[in-house]
């Protein structure tokens, strides 16, 4: 849930701030800095408490039914399997004209992106690409398409938006083996689900440094930061934010006002 999410639903239970807190454990003054937008990023166990709080009951977070999903291949048979016994061997089967990726054996279709999608995920590469430029560092941006095997097994390959390499050895035969350091995926309509639960929690499980969700539609930008104690911490942005990129000690920063700026022309179209 996004803090207006979360105070959305606060205000739909009829709950105060101070009923927020007592069932939060989150201190009342906290939670009317969060929820009221005051603090504009708050940390990963504050938003936790009060999404657990504030969500109805058979809601889990990392919850994921992909027997409800749209974007899973319907009656899908192929080669004897069926939907959640495929492999890599099948996802190379299927025509390069097709865009799909492989979750946990489910086949899952991919819609093509819009202009504003492309747009912001192009921008965001080419400032991290700039940046790494700059430092002549042994970090690798790469914009989708590109294909990543993300735990090392034959069940698994995902396409993100833009994705950090840091460690050159997980190049393979064409393909990202193992975590990025650093992944991007800008939400949409057919993916917005899955790319805030289903690929949350595998990229989380898989160890990810840091992995940005970037919703064009709600203009924010939801991002998950290892904090070093096997946990993450969660920052919430607007576009009228910069939002420093974490594995680089926050020294490269993602002006998004500025990207706005440059492609609100393509909200009106």
């Amino acid at each position: 849930m996004t803090v207006k999410e979360m105070n959305d639903r606060r205000k739909e239970l009829g709950y105060s701030y101070e009923r927020v807190a007592e069932l939060s454990g989150v201190p009342v003054g906290t939670v009317q800095k969060v929820l009221g937008g005051i603090t504009k990023a708050p940390r990963y166990e504050t938003l936790k408490a009060l999404e657990k709080a504030l969500r109805p009951v058979e809601d889990d977070w990392f919850f994921y039914d992909w027997e409800k999903d749209v974007s899973v291949r319907e009656n899908l048979t192929y080669a004897g399997r069926k939907q959640g016994m495929y492999t890599i061997e099948d996802y190379y089967a299927i025509s390069e004209d097709e865009r799909v990726e492989l979750i946990d054996g489910v086949i899952y279709d991919m819609s093509s992106p819009t202009s504003i999608h492309q747009a912001i995920a192009g921008k965001i590469y080419n400032k991290l690409e700039n940046y790494v430029t700059g430092k002549k560092g042994p970090c690798i941006p790469i914009i989708s398409p590109i294909d990543v095997q993300l735990d090392c097994d034959d069940k698994t390959i995902l396409q993100p938006d833009v994705i950090v390499v840091c460690n050159r050895e997980k190049f393979k035969k064409g393909i990202v083996y193992g975590a990025p350091d650093f992944v991007v995926e800008v939400l949409s309509p057919s993916t917005r689900k899955k790319d805030k639960r289903l690929k949350l929690k595998k990229y989380m499980d898989a160890c990810v440094r840091e992995y940005w969700i970037v919703d064009p539609n709600k203009k924010n930008i939801v991002v998950y930061a290892d904090d070093g104690d096997d946990d993450y911490d969660i920052f919430v942005y607007t576009f009228d934010n910069e939002v420093p990129v974490r594995i680089f000690n926050e020294e490269c920063k993602i002006d998004f006002k500025e990207i706005y700026d440059d492609i609100a022309f393509l909200y009106e179209k």
